[in-house]
């Protein structure tokens, strides 16, 4: 079987997108950091050493990051032929590659080691969607002029429409936060991000965000989108908090991880429908104003063995 799949150019690569929270900014773990930008931990898989995909990504990203992996779960297969969207390069002479991307939470973002190993705010590598302090700058003075004479370069109606939609430029338009990677891919086909640049070996222009090594930010931005949907409607947040928090920095997860100023007491009303959560008796002093209180998860009885997430109600 191996010798089949290397005859054919064929190269089964593993990656892993590993979020947290620190100081308040969701995090990825991020490995190198040289020319092409920083990596997501990033191996192949070795029939002959690993029995299964899952404890060959377990053993890398403790080589690369000496972070040991809690849960996972598989994100996508990045594997259709001729992809650029964008182009993945694994090896010298691959003609194909598939690449399986994991998705992991931990509440433990401690420290990493390892050549370029580090926690890096999501946020840095795609600065337009952090809506957290209303509409970003970014997209009116720098994103959306380039987007707009792209779509006019063929005269396309279909082209501004989507544009349009997915920046939110029409007045009163909604901004959907889990369109992350729709809006990336938009930007890399427009030839407006530097991975185009360099898999298209154009000249790009120098955008806002910090690039990535082969198609990582691609499958950054799909972990980032799974996760903003996933948590309306499963409990993952808490997957990402410590075991007691209080109702503000429960708060300050949920807009670091959807990007979205949160209005308060909406906030606290469907955190409390939803009962998962419950008070602990102690209260917080870590604050800096009136001592809070401290709460915890319930689990999965909390919903009596349903599923449910966290209501996200924008500030107006």
């Amino acid at each position: 079987m191996t010798g089949a799949v290397q005859d054919q150019g064929v190269l089964i690569g593993l990656s892993v997108v590993v979020f947290a929270l620190r100081d308040g900014e969701a995090v990825v773990l991020t490995t190198g950091g040289g020319p092409d930008g920083a990596g997501l931990p990033f191996g192949p898989f070795e029939p002959a050493r690993h029995r299964t995909f899952e404890l060959a990504l377990r053993d890398f990203v403790a080589e690369q990051t000496t972070f040991p992996l809690g849960y996972v779960e598989q994100l996508y297969t990045f594997g259709d032929a001729g992809r650029e969207s964008p182009r993945a390069e694994m090896g010298v002479g691959a003609r194909r590659v598939v690449s399986v991307g994991y998705l992991a939470l931990t509440h433990d973002a401690s420290a990493v080691a390892g050549p370029g190993a580090a926690w890096t705010p999501v946020l840095d590598f795609f600065p337009w969607e952090d809506w957290r302090d209303g509409r970003p700058a970014v997209i009116d003075q720098v994103l959306a002029p380039p987007l707009m004479a792209w779509a006019a370069r063929k005269d396309s109606a279909a082209r501004t429409a989507r544009v349009e939609r997915l920046f939110a430029l029409k007045p009163g338009a909604r901004w959907n936060e889990q369109q992350v990677l729709e809006r990336y891919e938009l930007l890399y086909e427009a030839g407006l991000a530097p991975e185009a640049g360099r898999d298209h070996d154009q000249r790009a222009a120098p955008l806002p965000g910090r690039a990535m090594v082969s198609d990582h930010r691609r499958i950054l931005a799909t972990a980032l989108a799974r996760l903003r949907s996933k948590m309306k409607y499963r409990p993952v947040l808490f997957d990402l908090t410590p075991d007691t928090f209080t109702l503000s920095q429960l708060q300050a997860a949920a807009e670091a991880v959807s990007g979205l100023s949160l209005h308060k007491q909406n906030f606290r009303r469907g955190v409390e429908r939803t009962g998962l959560v419950e008070p602990t008796g102690r209260l917080s002093a870590a604050t800096g104003g009136r001592p809070a209180e401290l709460y915890r998860y319930r689990g999965a009885e909390a919903s009596g063995g349903g599923v449910t997430g966290l209501s996200l109600p924008g500030q107006r």
